[in-house]
């Protein structure tokens, strides 16, 4: 719900404002790229105004609440809100509230949560409540008149059925009455990309969002099982990928599909008990071979600790221990019902639930404490070398 005549956008970020000054700005005109590109993927008009600290949607009241909506999908925003702008005028500023008192205020309680950045004006933020709330009280009272009803109206100061905002700048405030949650984080492409192995299943894909939400572009990686995969397991992960894409439409999020059957098939034929430890050390030589060609600084994976054999925390160890890239594990101490929701969340779970096609490679009895001098010795001589020849076979294309 808005104000009526509500203009503008008010977008809220958390960690930028912790930066330095210049830092602050490259990562605001980042993230005014995003929203930018969110609107336009919407078909809403709006134009990023980046104002200093608050960065605002400039639209009109017929896209208000979807320009709001879009905002708030952008990584670093941490929520947004359809507003009312008018002129930094105590008259302005009651006239705004006594209309938005009518048209959203009938039931419960209010109050009215003003701040003011502009130091100079003959007002402070405590004024502006008490002000702004008379406003609010007075113009509702006098509906409640002319309709006829009793309707009386009260304010609560601590916990009131519904907050007027009033965000106060130099020459400009606005009026708002609700927010969009946003997802948080920092803005995207402020951090380095990463290459994120994604599998098909449910956690790789949060992972991934998880470190686009913290700034990093990704380098998406699927590993074709052959025999062990198949049509559905690769369909999965490519849908996952496409969906990670929809959250960032300025990036084109390029998937390599890497052919590794016939390694797969080697290391179910040729090891018993540690295989899936080789498989995984597998993994981040391919995607440390992908990383080279991208220009990426890490790897990001879906493992948590004790979610699987081979997540254990002396496992991580044994197949983290294959290269030098650092391995970046956000759902490391995440629940598996965490996990689900935020798949939920970011629309990839029902694109996830078929069992992955590694779940025959696993052996009967898997190692739960591997050791890299036993591992190293079991598996093949040459898999550096095997995952550099795949990568060199991948396919890159846009889901």
């Amino acid at each position: 719900m808005h104000p009526p005549g509500s203009d503008a956008v008010l977008v809220r970020h958390g960690d930028l404002n912790v930066k330095s000054t210049g830092v602050k700005r490259r990562m605001e005109r980042r993230l005014g790229d995003h929203v930018e590109a969110l609107l336009d993927a919407a078909d809403v008009d709006g134009e990023v105004d980046l104002a200093w600290s608050r960065p605002i949607v400039r639209t009109t009241e017929s896209d208000v609440e979807a320009a709001a909506r879009a905002a708030a999908r952008a990584f670093g925003v941490v929520s947004a809100s359809p507003a009312l702008s008018v002129p930094s005028e105590r008259e302005a500023i009651e006239d705004a509230l006594a209309t938005a008192g009518r048209a959203v205020y009938d039931r419960g309680t209010f109050a009215v949560d003003a701040r003011r950045a502009d130091k100079s004006l003959p007002f402070d933020s405590e004024d502006a409540q008490r002000f702004g709330g008379q406003a609010v009280w007075d113009a509702v009272e006098q509906r409640a008149i002319e309709s006829g009803t009793d309707f009386e109206p009260a304010v609560d100061l601590d916990d009131p059925d519904v907050t007027f905002g009033v965000e106060i700048r130099e020459g400009e405030t606005f009026v708002y009455c609700d927010s969009y949650d946003g997802p948080g984080g920092l803005p995207y492409d402020t951090q380095e990309p990463l290459v994120a192995l994604v599998s098909g299943g449910i956690d790789s894909p949060v992972a991934a969002y998880e470190a686009m939400r913290r700034g990093s572009p990704l380098v998406p990686v699927y590993l074709d099982l052959g025999d062990y995969g198949g049509a559905d397991h690769e369909a999965r992960a490519v849908e996952t990928v496409r969906k990670l894409g929809e959250h960032v439409p300025q990036d084109d999020l390029s998937m390599w599909r890497v052919p590794g059957g016939d390694v797969v098939a080697d290391l179910v034929a040729s090891m018993g008990t540690g295989r899936m430890l080789a498989l995984r050390r597998f993994l981040f030589l391919v995607a440390e071979a992908v990383a080279d060609r991208t220009g990426a600084d890490g790897i990001v994976t879906g493992e948590a600790m004790g979610q699987k054999s081979s997540q254990t925390a002396r496992n991580l160890a044994v197949t983290a221990a294959v290269t030098d890239l650092p391995v970046h594990r956000p759902l490391f101490a995440w629940d598996k019902q965490d996990i689900v929701q935020r798949a939920r969340d970011i629309d990839t779970f029902d694109d996830s639930t078929v069992p992955a096609g590694c779940n025959r490679v696993v052996p009967k009895h898997p190692e739960t404490r591997g050791s890299v001098d036993a591992i190293r010795s079991a598996e093949p001589d040459d898999l550096r070398e095997r995952a550099r020849a795949v990568v060199e076979r991948a396919d890159v294309f846009e889901p």
